[in-house]
């Protein structure tokens, strides 16, 4: 009989940092919305803030 053991690692500290940014992100861009489908659209960016972030940084890194 073959124990079968989970691979999983502790991504809590990591969760709460992009879920603290999803927060954030999502009322800066909500807040910042004229009209109801930029705020959609808000939303939408605060998912994916990470790689807006990524994106910025290595644009001012390759300056």
């Amino acid at each position: 009989m073959t124990e079968c053991k989970n691979n999983y690692q502790n991504s809590g500290p990591a969760s709460a940092v992009y879920g603290l940014g999803l927060i954030g992100a999502a009322v800066y861009f909500i807040g910042a919305a004229t009209s109801f489908w930029t705020g959609i659209l808000g939303f939408l960016k605060a998912i994916v803030w990470p790689a807006f972030l990524v994106y910025e940084a290595f644009k001012s890194l390759a300056a």
